[in-house]
């Protein structure tokens, strides 16, 4: 007869009864304390993804509104006519939290058995070395900018763009808040390019930590927010890694709808021929630049490139709305 009483799950207590805390470093002891005062892998698993999500990319956000609101800044402004008023910002927080409880919330207590059932250590200590988390997370840094690129521009097609990306372009020139302002079916599309790497690559080498799939998902957050901060600063990663795509990048994507469908890296939209506008846009703008002009003619001229890029983006926009587009131009 079985015993009615046994746990469902089994506690933490019993999951550490071989392990010797006294070999765990500060972190990793943090880390077994986590799961001993939950008691329950599901539950832990679960509250400890939502809110590493919640304050990473709410706390990135933070510094980009701080810099949204003080003037010294617009020199490095992509758009610097456009700045997000308090208003935009708050209507987008109120979409994306919208989002994050309704539809990540109840899902995100899935992940732990499925990380489970595919063989991913999740409550175990200690830790992989930094040399064993490194190259995976550059490998699936690889993975999701290639999904990213194929199923950006799938929703860019009439029907999928109409009534799932169009969310995305509301703001033609993005800001940090915007990166997860989506609809919920863009958020599934792309999210399975960031998780299917991981759950991929654990499932044919059995080897893999749910520590290393935070360490991506904290940097991919990092990457998402900041390619849509709308800044391109001296100091930004682009222009250390040239293949780095970045704000600068992302930016001219949402301001001419065309062009630059891929997350983190220049290399896809460089092999596909998806940034011959792009480069046309920055060899104007550095032509400029080179040509002797006071600020003034500057930015009247970063004004004018900036006005024609973003017309001939509403311009691609109704086409790629419309589900009967022939070769007559739309109105």
């Amino acid at each position: 007869m079985s015993n009615s009483t046994a746990p469902v799950h089994e506690s933490a207590a019993l999951l550490y009864a071989n392990t010797d805390f006294s070999q765990l470093n500060w972190l990793e002891l943090q880390w077994a304390a986590w799961y001993l005062w939950i008691d329950n892998p599901i539950i832990a698993t679960g509250l400890m993804s939502f809110l590493l999500h919640e304050i990473v990319y709410f706390g990135r956000c933070i510094p980009w509104i701080i810099i949204d609101a003080i003037p010294y800044f617009r020199k490095w402004k992509l758009q610097p006519g456009k700045i997000p008023t308090p208003g935009e910002q708050w209507e987008c927080t109120k979409q994306v939290l919208f989002s994050h409880f309704t539809i990540e919330l109840p899902a995100i207590w899935l992940f732990h058995p499925m990380a489970e059932f595919f063989g991913m250590s999740t409550w175990q200590v200690p830790f992989p070395s930094w040399k064993e988390i490194a190259p995976q997370v550059a490998l699936f840094f690889v993975f999701e900018d290639m999904f990213h690129f194929f199923a950006h521009r799938a929703l860019h097609w009439g029907p999928l763009y109409k009534h799932i990306h169009k969310i995305h372009h509301k703001y033609s020139a993005p800001f940090g808040l915007a990166a997860e302002y989506a609809h919920p079916a863009e958020v599934f599309i792309l999210g399975t390019g960031t998780l299917a790497g991981p759950i991929l690559y654990c499932a044919l080498s059995g080897n893999l930590h749910i520590v290393t799939m935070y360490c991506w998902i904290v940097l991919r957050l990092f990457q998402a927010i900041d390619a849509h901060s709308g800044y391109d600063f001296p100091w930004s990663l682009q222009h250390i890694l040239p293949f780095w795509s970045g704000a600068e990048h992302h930016d001219f994507h949402h301001m001419a709808f065309v062009n630059n469908f891929s997350t983190s890296f220049r290399w896809c939209d460089r092999l596909f021929g998806t940034d011959d506008k792009y480069r046309v846009y920055r060899e104007r703008i550095t032509a400029a630049r080179k040509a002797g002009m006071t600020a003034e003619e500057f930015k009247a001229m970063e004004a004018r490139l900036c006005a024609e890029a973003e017309k001939e983006g509403v311009e691609a926009e109704k086409v790629a709305e419309s589900y009967r587009y022939n070769k007559t131009k739309v109105a």
